[in-house]
């Protein structure tokens, strides 16, 4: 079982022995770190448990059970914009600052990517419907759902935008959503229906965009990687070395609203490492509230460890006293697959 870690200090060190300042209890190096997003209609940011069985009547949300999953004992908890995929930088200049690449095509690149994503969204995952309604977890409104047939639902004429307009459009908080039953019930709807064409796609999306749309978006994914020096194909290296182990499990906390964030993961080609299940977003609550979230569903006994690029999961992981394994370039995302290799996390 994997040595406790414990934080060390900030002091710098070298190449040869990357440590990002996690050190093993045992005294062996390791090296061990949000997204900027939210809907970019503004300028460019585009900025997950165990639902119960359906049956009759309002169901008790299991978001946060209170048996942890006990078969797992380590958690990866990754960031996902400039960690795993490079896309917001793309939009701001900063990767194309950083690593020397033309601005102007790494800006279109991220442009025409943003489009995808939105389109995939409001396609597909009714974000026109529910964008002010977004939710931490896919499952966090399921306890509203009576599980209904939704084969020949018709969700355009189910009157969800009238009851809406009717209640003022005053119907999101902070940590959720408030509203009639009936519109509870279609809102819990709309992201049942998300969670099932998530799951029937995640690992073929190009069935969701149809024959023009994939061949542009799989052009699109190349001239990515071919700009981005093969970010996502090292980061996918250490994603999948993970999901292959039976006892460890990714887990992805993002600050993209949770819709757009689902079609990223999916046009990224994630969905096969990322279950819909293991999906949060912290644009509401943050991320020291999602990994204690996390925590509740998998238990105490799990080892933890965060990996990201941002001041904000640094943070929560410090607050958390979990290891933080940083991720701000190629080298580090290589030291990171040589050390789960290697089998020192």
């Amino acid at each position: 079982m994997l040595c406790p870690y414990s934080d060390t200090s900030d002091s710098d060190t070298d190449n040869d022995s990357p440590s990002n300042g996690i050190t093993l209890t045992d005294g062996s190096a390791s090296p061990l770190k949000a997204d900027s997003a939210r809907r970019s209609r503004e300028p460019p940011a585009l900025g997950a448990e165990h639902r119960g069985t359906r049956g009759r009547g309002r169901r008790t949300n299991t978001v946060s059970p209170t048996t942890p999953e006990s078969t797992t004992d380590r958690v990866f908890i990754w960031d996902l914009d400039e960690t795993i995929i490079i896309f917001h930088s793309l939009l701001t200049g900063g990767f194309a600052s950083k690593f020397q690449k033309d601005a102007e095509i790494a800006s279109q690149l991220g442009l025409n990517m943003e489009e995808l994503v939105f389109n995939l969204a409001d396609a597909h995952f009714f974000f026109g419907d529910i964008e002010d309604c977004d939710q931490v977890h896919i499952d966090d409104v399921s306890s509203d759902d009576n599980g209904q047939d939704l084969s020949n639902y018709n969700f355009s004429s189910d009157g969800f935008h009238a009851s809406a307009s009717i209640t003022g459009g005053n119907l999101c908080l902070a940590t959720g959503v408030r509203g009639g039953v009936d519109w509870m019930r279609k809102l819990a709807f709309r992201y049942r229906k998300i969670k099932e064409t998530y799951n029937n796609y995640r690992n073929s999306v190009g069935g969701l965009l149809g024959s023009t749309k994939r061949e542009r978006w799989l052009q699109l994914r190349a001239e990515i990687e071919a700009l981005t020096d093969n970010w996502l194909t090292l980061a996918n290296k250490c994603l999948t070395l993970i999901n292959s182990r039976t006892n460890c499990v990714n887990v992805l906390v993002t600050t993209t609203q949770l819709i757009p964030a689902l079609a990223k993961v999916l046009l990224f080609g994630l969905g096969g490492v990322f279950p819909i299940d293991n999906i949060y977003s912290a644009t509401k609550i943050g991320k020291e509230s999602c990994f204690e979230r996390i925590v509740a569903r998998f238990g105490r006994k799990c080892t933890y460890v965060v990996i990201g690029d941002g001041q904000d999961e640094e943070a929560a992981a410090k607050a958390m006293n979990f290891p933080f394994w940083r991720i701000s370039s190629h080298s580090e995302i290589a030291a990171l697959y040589n050390a789960l290799d290697m089998e020192f996390l």
